[in-house]
């Protein structure tokens, strides 16, 4: 039995939120994953950073929270952000795009996206590290900093993240190679259980 494509869309869920590379690069994994390609000669089939800057700057796509480099996307971003290249994609103008998702919940969204992308829809785990631009394997914008502490959040794979306090010695440290570290330590742990 195929994969429920509303089921696979929702596993992105669990790795927001992105900071703006890592949603522009989430998406556009999405999009030459599933080989959606444009209709008009005008649409581009990948996100480039300026481009989310300029949905929210038109209203397309929801104020992120914070400002500047601390900014932060959601999953319903991503569902606005697919949706609006779809639609592009398609031939709709922004300001149908516009009216269209003022007037849709995030429901309705999803369920619109997974019958657009149907099967071809991936599993976050599918895109992998080269494909998705690195985005689930690198420092997100800080996490809900406590006075005068910072944390390094790190997705190890889908549904595993790790915050770090900023100075703690492994803090330092490539987002990459603590995300490999953490999976080989839990894959030793899962090994000991089977041998006891």
């Amino acid at each position: 039995m195929p994969p429920d494509p509303l089921l696979a869309l929702r596993e992105f869920r669990q790795l927001a939120p992105w900071n703006l590379r890592d949603l522009a690069a989430t998406t556009t994994a999405i999009l030459e994953r599933t080989r959606v390609r444009p209709v008009g000669a005008t649409a581009r089939d990948d996100v480039s950073e300026r481009a989310v800057r300029f949905y929210v700057t038109r209203g397309l796509l929801h104020a992120p929270d914070g400002r500047g480099p601390a900014a932060t996307y959601s999953y319903r971003h991503l569902l606005q952000l697919l949706t609006i290249k779809l639609r592009q994609m398609e031939g709709a103008t922004l300001e149908a795009i516009a009216r269209e998702l003022h007037e849709a919940t995030g429901d309705v969204l999803e369920r619109r996206l997974a019958a657009a992308l149907g099967d071809r829809l991936p599993h976050p785990q599918e895109l992998g590290v080269a494909d998705a631009g690195r985005a689930f394997h690198i420092e997100s914008a800080p996490v809900r900093p406590t006075g005068a502490d910072t944390w390094r959040r790190i997705a190890v794979e889908a549904g595993l993240e790790v915050h770090l306090r900023a100075g703690h010695p492994a803090a330092g440290l490539p987002s990459q190679a603590v995300a490999a570290e953490v999976r080989a330590a839990l894959e030793r742990l899962a090994n000991s259980r089977h041998t006891e």
